[in-house]
Parts: C-alpha cells; structure tokens; sequence
C-alpha cells in the first residue's frame, strides 16, 4: 500500500475543499448582497454546489476504489475513530448539502422556483419534489444546518492536519501536500 494519496484524489481535496470554503463565504453573504447582483450570486453559489456535488460523488468513486494510505501506527485508537468518522462525516456534507440546496430550489413555489442555470451554459433540471413553500423551507434549514456543521467538522480536519505536521511530525499532512514530504522526515 502506497504512503501517499493519488494525484487525482489530491486534486479533488483540494479543489472541493477550497469550493467548499468558497460557498460557505458565499452562503454567510447571500442574503446581504445587492438586489442587482442577488439572482447572478444565486445563480453561482446553485452552479458551484451542483459541481461539487458531481466532483464529490466522483471522489467518493475514487475513494472506494483507490485504497488510501495507512494513518500512522502510532495513533491512538480514538484517533483513527475520529479520522474515520470526519472523512465519513465530509462524504455525508459534501453530497447532503447540495442536494438539500438543489431540494430546496426545486420545491420553492412561484415566484422563487426559477431555473437553474448551470455557469450560465445550460438549464440543470429541478429535483421531482412537490413544489410547496414549507417543504423548501425545511430544505433550507437542513442545509444551513448541513453548512454549519461543514464550519465545524472543517475547523476539526484543519485542526488534526496541523497537530499531525507541528506536534506529532507525521506525514499526513504531506500526504496531501506534497512538497512539504520532506519537511515531515526532517
């Protein structure tokens, strides 16, 4: 087994993690931004969560078929429950939250049911939910619920990744950046 995660599954750490990041400062200021700007805003945050959804399910593929490195022989056995609970609890977020935000469009009545536009190239097709305005609501609350747990759980993963690199001096940091692989052996 290789000590090291896949370029493809590196690749799509980072780019669904900083997408990740990016919606939930998107999210935090929707409601804030100009009305001239709101519908474009929307339009975006609904295209970016769409493509993390297709980019997570590709990973979590990815994931199932590519074994990942071992964690560390010297973690605790909390550790490695908690690491396999936060990268189960990530796969959980990552496709629960765009398809409660996808949910939660699809049931939202006239005059808020407007179509999904996809980057602006194509309509992306509503999920088959019964339109109703408390059905959309109770989407929404779920994925706000959703987002701030991603808040949480991401300051945890941060969180682990450091205190493997500065306080334990392991390479699962590394492992997803590798140009600090050197730096993990010195």
């Amino acid at each position: 087994m290789s000590e090291n995660y896949t370029k493809i599954a590196i690749i799509l750490h980072w780019l669904i993690g900083l997408a990740i990041i990016a919606m939930i400062a998107m999210g935090l200021i929707l409601e804030d931004i100009p009305d001239d700007y709101k519908f474009m805003a929307y339009q975006l945050h609904k295209s970016i969560g769409l493509t993390i959804l297709g980019l997570s399910f590709f990973r979590l593929f990815w994931r199932l078929t590519h074994r990942p490195p071992a964690l560390p022989v010297n973690m605790k056995p909390w550790e490695i429950w908690a690491a396999k609970l936060t990268h189960i609890g990530f796969y959980v977020l990552m496709i629960g939250i765009p398809l409660s935000g996808w949910a939660l469009v699809s049931a939202a009545p006239p005059p808020y049911n407007f179509p999904i536009m996809w980057f602006g190239l194509f309509e992306w097709p509503h999920l088959p939910v019964t339109v109703d305005k408390e059905l959309s609501h109770d989407f929404a609350e779920v994925h706000e619920t959703l987002a701030y747990l991603t808040i949480i759980l991401l300051g945890l993963h941060v969180g682990a990744a450091l205190k493997h690199h500065f306080i334990n001096k392991d390479n699962v940091l590394a492992r997803m950046l590798p140009f600090l692989r050197g730096a993990a052996s010195k």
